[in-house]
């Protein structure tokens, strides 16, 4: 019995060790367009927008993945580029318009091979442009 305790004792300590700690992202980076509105867009044209990120930290950061909530939203970014303390790096988001009405989206962003992360958000309303004839 005493032979099972210290077995179940140290898998748990190996098991809690695995488990990786993930860092706070306010801690080395600062965010601009974390949380972006288009406003009003036509329906069907593609949009795009930049989320900045200054290194505020000490060590060098690099961005590991975007992950987008659906195929109507597509990043663009330079992975695995090592962005230096006080350098700005950039996120382009782009969403195609092909949502009727108001959308509301999101994306994690994921550093340094995902020992932190950062959900951002956009949101707008598309419309149908008058017809000329």
């Amino acid at each position: 019995m005493k032979k099972v305790l210290v077995l179940i004792g140290v898998l748990l300590t190996v098991s809690i060790g695995a488990v990786k700690a993930q860092t706070d992202v306010s801690k080395s980076l600062e965010f601009k367009n974390d949380q972006f509105d288009f406003g009003k867009i036509p329906y069907g044209k593609p949009a795009e927008y930049n989320i900045l990120a200054k290194n505020t930290g000490m060590d060098s950061v690099t961005i590991s993945n975007v992950q987008v909530g659906c195929g109507c939203t597509t990043p663009k970014y330079e992975k695995g580029k090592k962005y230096g303390p006080g350098e700005t790096l950039i996120i382009t988001i782009g969403f195609n318009g092909n949502s009727m009405g108001s959308f509301s989206k999101a994306a994690t962003l994921s550093f340094n091979n995902g020992a932190f992360n950062k959900q951002v958000t956009f949101k707008g309303e598309t419309y149908t442009a008058p017809v000329n004839h």
